[in-house]
């Protein structure tokens, strides 16, 4: 995958986030998929609607003129909150990868960059919320992610940079 870029989403893209929003929606194993419209719940579609805004930031992967993964975040308020809101000032952020291109250090190489850029914009922290089972759970472990607040299912996970 050494041909894999990482680079900032163009805005003729952005209609990609929605592929992504889909994608990064945590089904357990055995669980039936939802439908694809469930993007546009307001819950789900905070996320990516109206992206491009001023502190709306992405990074994508693409492999062979492909856009394969993406990175991003969004600083949601107190009367829009996300599932990973900390405050109004730290950034929430999203992730996923195309289901063929997983487990294939693209997510890392993704949150890698994500997490340069938002040191360089001078951010404090980002936050995010996953599902425990998750594999991702472990990966933003790694990257110094820390629980924040947890139930039984799910975490929001808190990064100081």
């Amino acid at each position: 995958m050494s041909a894999i870029i990482i680079r900032e989403i163009k805005p003729s893209e952005y209609s990609f986030l929605e592929e992504m929003l889909y994608v990064s929606i945590f089904i357990a194993e055995g669980a039936e998929k939802l439908p694809r419209t469930i993007i546009f719940e307001p819950e789900l579609h905070k996320y990516i609607k109206d992206f491009g805004q001023k502190n709306d930031h992405c990074m994508v992967a693409e492999f062979n003129n492909r856009l394969v993964g993406a990175c991003w975040i969004r600083i949601l308020d107190e009367s829009n909150k996300g599932y990973g809101f900390v405050d109004a000032q730290t950034p929430e952020l999203g992730m996923a990868v195309l289901p063929e291109f997983q487990n294939k250090g693209i997510g890392s190489k993704l949150l890698q960059a994500m997490l340069h850029q938002l040191k360089q914009l001078k951010y404090k922290q980002v936050s995010l919320s996953v599902d425990l089972e998750n594999f991702a759970y472990k990966v933003y472990t790694k990257f110094g992610f820390t629980n924040f607040e947890r139930t039984e299912k799910s975490a929001t996970m808190l990064k100081q940079l």
